[in-house]
């Protein structure tokens, strides 16, 4: 999230021509999960843009944020950590994989029986579902992401999940406070760990 309009839509597009960088740079096909998500924060945040620009309510952008948002994360993020372990390390990440199956189903369960709107408050949006024992999907949803990314056995990935948890307390006080969200400028630098990232993985070696 952006503070924005226009904030969310430059965001977005700088965001997501990261992740033609790192698509475009990939040396492993199992890569890909984690190589492309940059370019889904990236429409993340160009959707967000055109929903602002609606002044919020529900509709067809608001739907296709919350799905992006609540059960999409939770299972692409430790699904494409998985792909990308070392094989001793892939046991461990079973745990945070299962935790984001079992955030999302919920999720998407709400999304698809309940309206979820979008509400300009001060220069943040709040989306409303009225999601049921709230406290253990966040739980949930952190594990799935922030702990795959901590267990992946990658120092860079464990550097990005420590910017990512704490990123999240960051934005999560400041959307409180109803100041401005900042959101976007960690999703920014999470995109731009993640093209190191892309850069320094080995090559793909052909079966012999």
């Amino acid at each position: 999230m952006c503070w924005s309009a226009t904030a969310d839509l430059v965001a977005g597009t700088c965001i997501a021509a990261v992740g033609v960088a790192c698509v475009a740079q990939l040396r492993r096909v199992r890569d890909l999960p984690l190589a492309a998500l940059p370019l889904l924060l990236g429409a993340h945040q160009i959707i967000e843009s055109v929903i602002w620009r609606s002044g919020g309510g529900t509709g067809p952008a608001t739907l296709a944020w919350a799905v992006i948002a609540l059960p999409l994360l939770p299972l692409w993020v430790p699904s494409g950590v998985l792909c990308a372990a070392p094989s001793h390390a892939r046991r461990r990440l079973l745990v945070p994989l299962a935790a984001g199956i079992a955030t999302a189903v919920p999720l998407a369960y709400c999304l698809a029986t309940r309206p979820v709107t979008a509400e300009i408050r001060g220069h943040t949006l709040g989306y409303v579902l009225g999601l049921p024992g709230s406290g253990l999907l966040v739980g949930g949803y952190l594990l799935a992401t922030v702990g795959s990314l901590l267990l992946a056995g990658d120092r860079l990935l464990r550097w990005l999940g420590v910017l990512v948890a704490v990123g999240a307390a960051v934005c999560a006080a400041l959307w409180r406070l109803e100041s401005v969200s900042t959101w976007c400028a960690f999703a920014a630098v999470c995109s731009v760990i993640l093209l190191g990232w892309t850069r320094r993985r080995p090559a793909e070696h052909p079966p012999s």
